[in-house]
């Protein structure tokens, strides 16, 4: 049986319907969101059940604001044990409601999710799960205030800022966890005094 075409109203058959193509920044998102979720998957699981074994509540949810103001309730594992509660959120990622990278999700009552003024540039970004402004926070220095990287963000987003604020959200931690390491042969200095008896610094 063949398919019949839609006809229009003159009796001639409409055109078929064209679904927008994704933009560079949501395919982005689907593709690595996707994958990082299929390789964090046994981790959020075994931590998932370590915590209902400790009869500790397994998922939180939030609510917060999304594109155009609309309501979103977030939900992440109840945990902040190598930042897994960030991880666990990229389900939101593959489903369009957060993007990897753009500014922090707000709360509903937030006097920032204002739609007036300088604040509307907020309404039409979606959230991230991470951006410029939770990468930079750890320079400390007096302009890396959060507003103003977001909206830095907001004029300047690109492919290009995505992948660097992702690595440098990936590279940021581990050069922390790196640290603390006790590297072989690593030299430590203490207040011990080391000097051999009868050491002078005089000539």
């Amino acid at each position: 049986m063949r398919k019949q075409r839609q006809w229009g109203r003159r009796g001639r058959p409409r055109p078929p319907l064209r679904l927008p193509r994704p933009t560079a920044k949501r395919t982005l998102d689907l593709l690595l969101g996707s994958t990082l979720l299929l390789l964090a998957s046994p981790l959020l699981a075994a931590a998932a059940l370590a915590l209902a074994a400790r009869g500790r509540r397994v998922t939180r949810h939030s609510a917060r604001t999304g594109l155009h103001g609309a309501p979103l309730v977030l939900r992440s594992l109840d945990t902040r044990r190598l930042k897994l509660d960030v991880i666990s959120r990229l389900h939101h990622v593959v489903r369009g409601e957060l993007s990897l990278v753009g500014p922090a999700p707000l709360a509903p009552g937030d006097a920032r999710n204002g739609t007036g003024g300088a604040r509307r540039w907020r309404q039409e970004l979606k959230p991230g799960l991470t951006g410029l402004a939770q990468v930079r926070h750890r320079s400390a220095m007096p302009w890396d205030e959060a507003d103003l990287l977001d909206q830095h963000y907001a004029e300047h987003q690109g492919l290009r800022l995505d992948l660097a604020v992702l690595a440098e959200a990936v590279r940021a931690p581990l050069r922390e966890a790196a640290g603390t390491l006790p590297w072989p042969g690593k030299a430590r200095l203490s207040d011990t005094d080391h000097r051999l008896p009868g050491y002078s610094t005089a000539e």
